[in-house]
């Protein structure tokens, strides 16, 4: 297992993603391999998230990662338990040039095995995802 608290700006949400791709290394997976390019592109939306949408001032978010005989699994917490993430299929109008948020839950879905939202202790949510290991 895994965890790091990390400052809820853009700095924290890119280092989220280096420490995650370094542990997934140390643990045998390595740098660049499809499953370590997967967990970046999850945890580099989820903190990016945490960053942008679900920011209080003064308060950090969290990432925890368990490796899993079966799968992997990431969370990322943060304090603002009042916006909960939902994936929505993009519309036609969602996917225009000039719109360039929107998409990295859609992504998320389409990446991981199972993904969710729980409360954590205290103040905010923890968003989960699981990548079964035997389909990387």
């Amino acid at each position: 297992m895994f965890f790091q608290q990390l400052s809820a700006t853009r700095r924290g949400a890119r280092l989220a993603r280096h420490l995650a791709t370094h542990q997934l290394d140390v643990w045998g997976i390595p740098f660049g391999s499809p499953l370590s390019d997967t967990v970046a592109l999850v945890v580099a939306e989820l903190a990016s998230n945490a960053v942008l949408h679900a920011h209080v001032p003064g308060r950090d978010f969290a990432l925890r990662l368990e490796h899993r005989t079966d799968a992997l699994r990431i969370e990322v917490a943060d304090t603002r338990g009042d916006r909960r993430p939902v994936a929505a299929s993009p519309t036609t109008t969602d996917m225009t040039a000039d719109h360039d948020h929107g998409r990295g839950l859609v992504i998320v879905d389409a990446l991981a095995s199972r993904w969710g939202v729980t409360d954590r202790p205290g103040p905010g949510k923890i968003v989960w995802v699981e990548i079964d290991l035997r389909r990387s």
